[in-house]
């Protein structure tokens, strides 16, 4: 295919020079001319011209450990074994000779051998009278080729494969940079980049793919990564605004006199914490606006008692409100409590969960319809059921981090009878750190509960190897046999069997050994649910001391004696994760133990063990975890709903994030629909990455 006829979304099967390596290439997730454009190095590094070793011998006695690039011949290989494996080639040309050195790395004896040509790359140092480089890279070349001196430049590092290097990736670029980068249209008005002092996007793009010194990736980064954040953040903002100025949401006033009447039916007085986020849910409550809040807090905060609160005040504004919990195990807790609070009230509690039969759960569906039903309680499956509410005022959301955005922009096609959207509040036990709440959060308000309820203690923390198990053991009965109660908590397994079996296996050795005589049972997700309510109720009452249980119980449940918890291989869990898990005995005015049994061998499983045993503040741990694992792996594309960032870094670039979403806030209170003029590109890219997933409403 001519290159002149070359267009973004050229497939990259269509050109000749790129043809052989086009299904590598797709490998990488690359098919365009326009992803090859997008897919930027790792790193850039600088690639020296070619010198005699006679030159690089008078360069290393300047400057010891310079840089060098020589071509030659293998004169000789040779192996040297001991603690550290030791390769030594010969390079020699007609000046000179260096010697090679590689450690560690046995299998190049068999990959050099002498008469071969090759260039060495990489630090030159004095060793004796010789010259040597040590773990060099170094490229077999064509005797028979030209043989060409190289010049300096700037070597493009991309993301590759075993059988499509970055060499290849980098000729593939080349081929269609120049006619690409004329194809490429601007989405920043150039007012705007002069002001924030940003390169041009063709311009950027060829610092990434072709700069001249090592000073223009680092501009071109700064241009992509914050354009990525900009437009993010428009995204947000635009949501945002339209949810303000196109929604409306039923006013649920407070008054003191409803106030004091849920007050009269909590069983436990307010903390000043959980006071001020009463005060800021109200606020909101009480305006036509839709409310979209965060409540986040550490474990055992008192979040649902807040949660509560607002529920109550739905109900009593004659408002239906809906609870969606991430288990079917802490719905039917959240069910219990409300039920409970509301004993002797007219007003109607029920929860749908999978395992209701058919016609329980018919009846139930219908009586939420028809209103009879002030309060319900379900899982997220319950959102993909043609689910009907008879005026719904309030969306409560248990546990943000598995609620991705677009599930809750969902929830707002939900109407009250007088065509209003529900007010939405999501909480999290898992605090989430400031550079992520800017950025996945950014349609939220947030509210923090910093405090925890009086007399709750901390529970101490051990990580220990597993060799200690029969000592954990030992010391864990020694506790249950003065009546406390404990968790084995085992990982969870997706799918099949062997998750199962992780249970009745540990279930089986402790009844036969440590915990023998002991009231030992277990506990799944994939018990029906009844079984599962009946097994959980027993421990509640203490009719079991041991509870073996894959992560069901990780959220919410609620159980003051059980003091006790064991993470068996805890390396498996994320720090959230275990933080989460170490909440459940973290219950009473009895300080609790939390016991992880870690073989940690990967640097980011022994930073989690280490992080985790250091701390017990939830909104420590989140920073941490996010430092650890990364935004990615945290609230990636999947948890989210938002596109996965190509080149930003939400720790390295807070100071972009802050600008741009300042900037995105200015832009869109100035410009809602993105339509002035030379806003066109920037708002197709808006749209076309979040709109959907957004509920963007399309414009013009």
């Amino acid at each position: 295919m001519p290159l002149a006829s070359l267009a973004l979304a050229t497939p990259l099967d269509a050109i000749d020079s790129i043809r052989p390596d086009a299904a590598r290439l797709a490998g990488l997730g690359l098919s365009s001319v326009e992803d090859l454009l997008h897919h930027y190095p790792l790193r850039h590094e600088r690639e020296e011209a070619e010198s005699t070793i006679a030159d690089a011998q008078a360069l290393v006695e300047a400057q010891d450990g310079a840089n060098l690039a020589v071509r030659g011949t293998i004169a000789a290989v040779r192996t040297r074994r001991g603690r550290m494996t030791r390769v030594e080639a010969t390079l020699e040309d007609e000046t000179g000779s260096v010697l090679l050195t590689f450690f560690n790395m046995p299998w190049l004896s068999r990959r050099l051998h002498p008469g071969q040509e090759g260039l060495a790359e990489g630090k030159g140092r004095r060793h004796g009278e010789l010259l040597q480089m040590v773990n060099p890279r170094f490229t077999p070349l064509d005797a028979e080729a030209p043989r060409e001196a190289r010049s300096s430049r700037i070597r493009p590092i991309y993301p590759a494969r075993e059988d499509l290097p970055s060499a290849r990736i980098e000729r593939a670029v080349e081929a269609v940079l120049e006619p690409a980068l004329a194809l490429v249209e601007e989405t920043l008005p150039e007012a705007y980049r002069r002001r924030r002092e940003l390169l041009g996007l063709a311009e950027s793009l060829r610092a990434m793919h072709r700069p001249e010194d090592l000073a223009q990736p680092a501009r071109a980064r700064r241009r992509l990564a914050f354009e990525e954040l900009l437009v993010m953040q428009l995204a947000v903002a635009m949501r945002r605004h339209q949810l303000r100025s196109l929604a409306r949401a039923p006013r649920l006033p407070l008054t003191p006199e409803i106030d004091a009447r849920i007050r009269a039916r909590l069983p436990f007085s307010l903390t000043p914490g959980q006071e001020g986020a009463i005060r800021e849910i109200s606020a909101d409550l009480a305006g036509d606006l839709p409310m979209n809040r965060l409540l986040q807090g550490d474990v055992g905060s008192g979040k649902t008692a807040v949660a509560l609160h607002a529920m109550l005040l739905a109900a009593a504004a004659g408002r239906q409100a809906l609870m969606i919990a991430p288990t079917e195990i802490l719905a039917e807790q959240h069910e219990r409590v409300l039920r409970a609070i509301l004993a002797a009230s007219e007003v109607e509690v029920c929860s749908i969960v999978g395992g209701l039969p058919a016609a329980v759960r018919r009846s139930r569906l219908e009586r939420l319809a028809s209103g009879e039903v002030a309060l319900v309680v379900g899982t997220h499956a319950l959102l993909g059921e043609s689910i009907s509410f008879h005026d719904l005022g309030l969306v409560v959301i248990d546990e943000q981090h598995r609620f991705g955005v677009s599930q809750r922009a969902a929830l707002r096609r939900h109407r009250g009878r007088d065509g209003t959207s529900p007010h939405v509040l999501v909480m999290t036990a898992t605090p989430i750190p400031r550079t992520l709440s800017l950025t996945l959060l950014g349609d939220l308000d947030v509210t923090t509960i910093a405090d925890r309820p009086p007399g709750r203690v901390p529970p101490a923390t051990r990580v220990v190897p597993p060799a200690r198990r029969d000592e954990v053991d030992a010391y864990l009965r020694r506790r249950l046999e003065q009546g406390e109660q404990a968790y084995v908590v085992v990982p969870a397994i997706e799918e099949g069997d062997a998750g199962l079996a992780a249970v009745s296996s540990r279930l089986a050795s402790l009844r036969d050994g440590a915990f023998r005589g002991l009231r030992v049972e277990g506990l799944h997700g994939r018990m029906p649910a009844a079984e599962r309510d009946l097994v959980m109720d027993r421990f509640r009452r203490r009719e079991i001391d041991v509870l073996v249980a894959t992560v069901v119980i990780e959220v919410g449940v609620d159980v003051p004696n059980a003091t006790l918890m064991v993470i068996e291989h805890a390396e498996r869990f994320g720090l959230a994760q275990l933080h989460q898990l170490r909440g459940r005995v973290a219950r009473s005015t009895r300080r609790g133990l939390c016991v992880a049994i870690a073989e940690a061998v990967t640097p980011d499983s022994l930073a989690r063990m280490e992080a985790f045993a250091s701390t017990d503040d939830g909104f420590r741990i989140a920073e941490l975890d996010l430092g650890i694992r990364g935004p990615g792996e945290l609230f990636g594309a999947r948890q989210s709903g938002l596109a996965p960032l190509r080149v930003a870094d939400l720790v390295r670039d807070l100071d972009l994030l802050a600008l741009a979403r300042a900037d995105a806030r200015e832009w869109i209170e100035r410009s809602p629909r993105l339509d002035a003029p030379g806003e066109e590109g920037l708002r197709r890219m808006v749209l076309g990455r979040y709109g959907a997933v957004l509920g963007l409403v399309e414009v013009g």
